[in-house]
């Protein structure tokens, strides 16, 4: 049998932005009735694909092309009159309106002066019926979970005639049992003729639901697969973009510490029963379940998985950022509330989250002002550092950190990423922390001032501190932990001790394979 016609194709599509290629020559297609999946890491190219299909941005070079002939959609409004609907992660509704008005919103059966609301209500029924989904549609779209809200969205690119409907991360946060529902939508659209572009992290989902699968890695076109013809380890490693090692560096290998070094540090812990941290089914809706993990004094476990797979969510958990909902963790063998950061801090647990530059540093602030806030919160406002005591606190940690700077009153922004990575790992140092969760510490930064940092943290670990250390990198995991702890799909999948792993290990693992 010959193959489907493709309902769009696009070929040779480029995109720069400020010197950043972020597309370069991608060549793609979707067929009727299938599901096609897009994967790639981070700066793959996925985004920028979906903004130029769907008009947000114009194409340096290249064609796309809608059931044979070429369009140039110049704004997401235009590309859905074509026929091209996009239903994001966060689901862009009113929920102040109800299900009906939010599907039926600008293509309302109306008259000259007045909305003939029956009819629209109908209409709104039939569009989710269709999907098996029967839910009252005259109330607030805020009262549904959302998981019906993505669906209502589906409902209301189906009201448009749409041919495509691309689902940017549609599962990401939602419950197990609403993944599935939403699957279960998306396998009744496929039997109805629809071409589903669909991205995600996922796994699992990916190989339940797609036909195809295009890989992107760094802007170019990895290629084409059916899914019954690639493994997930072949996945993983087109993603990755090179054979997964079978042998790598790992601080269990690395002999930092002499043998009586070492001796001395098993043996000041060995009466300790408890590790400092442990977290027992811990989870959140749309974040992680079911995780468990111990972090233990002079020790670093590793949290390795692919992007989506739940590491930085586990940051958030143990930080107090966002709060479980289920599962328990215990500091020092005894149960622990961390409600918010300010807990967590006082608990003796400092946090360098992966944005650093969003979520770590204040670039209106100074080098000495950043590296005070964590203390000074620590502190509360009734003893507040002094200006002398600021200074110095400042001068120790440039000169301890090589912090590359003339005077510690230098706006932070104004650093190199580096040595605002050395900035933010001072904060938490100055308040003499008894656990460092360090999430992507050494993105974005060159490969000398990554040295620099992770030598000291592992001086500090090996000192006594317990490390979390977090990285897409999984050489870098295996070079800087004692143990790792293998995320995929939001769920812990295994647990391993980095002496006595290789990439090729943690990655079966991360593909679902044996270790």
């Amino acid at each position: 049998m010959t193959e489907a016609v493709p309902v769009l194709e696009v070929k040779g599509i480029s995109k720069r932005f400020s010197g950043v290629q972020a597309l370069r020559g991608v060549d793609f297609r979707l067929l009727p009735g299938e599901v096609h999946a897009v994967m790639g890491q981070n700066g793959a190219g996925k985004s920028t694909l979906i903004k130029i299909l769907t008009g947000v941005h114009r194409p340096d070079a290249g064609r796309i092309l809608l059931q044979g002939s070429e369009i140039k959609p110049k704004s997401p409004s235009e590309a859905r009159k074509l026929g091209i609907s996009t239903v994001y992660q966060e689901v862009n509704l009113c929920p102040n309106l109800s299900v009906a008005e939010n599907i039926c919103l600008g293509h309302d059966p109306s008259e000259a002066f007045a909305i003939r609301w029956k009819q629209l209500n109908r209409k709104a029924e039939a569009l989710l019926a269709d999907l098996n989904i029967h839910i009252d549609v005259t109330a607030p779209l805020s009262t549904y979970s959302i998981a019906v809200q993505q669906v209502c969205a589906i409902a209301r690119a189906l009201s448009t005639q749409a041919k495509i409907l691309i689902l940017d991360e549609p599962t990401s946060s939602l419950a197990e049992d609403e993944v599935k529902m939403l699957l279960s939508v998306m396998r009744k659209l496929k039997a109805q003729g629809m071409a589903i572009l669909f991205v995600t992290h996922f796994l699992d989902q990916i190989f339940e639901i797609s036909d195809r699968i295009t890989i992107l890695r760094n802007g170019e076109l990895v290629g084409e697969y059916p899914v019954a013809e690639l493994s997930r380890m072949e996945l993983v490693t087109r993603m990755v973009g090179r054979e997964i090692a079978e042998t790598g560096p790992s601080r269990a290998k690395g002999a930092r510490l002499s043998p009586a070094e070492e001796s001395a540090r098993d043996e000041a812990y060995e009466g300790v029963e408890a590790p400092f941290l442990s977290a027992e089914g811990l989870g959140r809706r749309g974040s992680v379940q079911d995780v468990g993990l111990e972090v233990k004094r002079g020790k670093a476990l590793g949290v390795g998985g692919l992007l989506g797979s739940g590491r930085t969510e586990i940051a958030r958990l143990l930080f107090g950022i966002d709060r479980a909902e289920e599962g328990s963790i215990k500091i020092e063998g005894k149960s622990a509330q961390l409600s918010s950061p300010l807990k967590a801090i006082q608990h003796g647990i400092g946090f360098c989250p992966e944005d650093r530059k969003h979520e770590g540093i204040v670039g209106e602030l100074s080098i000495r002002e950043n590296m005070v806030l964590a203390l000074q919160a620590k502190r509360g406002i009734f003893r507040t550092l002094s200006r002398k005591q600021q200074d110095e606190l400042a001068e120790i940690y440039i000169k301890a950190l090589g912090i590359k700077t003339p005077d510690a009153e230098k706006p932070i922004s104004q650093l190199s990423g580096g040595n605002q990575q050395k900035v933010l790992l001072a904060r938490w140092l100055a308040t003499n922390p008894r656990m460092l969760i360090l999430d992507e510490p050494t993105r974005g930064i060159d490969v000398a001032a990554k040295l620099e940092i992770m030598e000291k943290v592992m001086e500090l670990c090996d000192k006594g501190m317990a490390i979390l250390f977090i990285s897409s990198e999984i050489e870098e995991v295996l070079c800087y932990s004692d143990r790792i702890a293998v995320m995929r799909d939001r769920r812990k999948v295994g647990e391993i001790e980095a002496g006595e792993a290789d990439e090729s290990t943690v990655f079966k693992i991360i593909a679902g394979g044996q270790a």
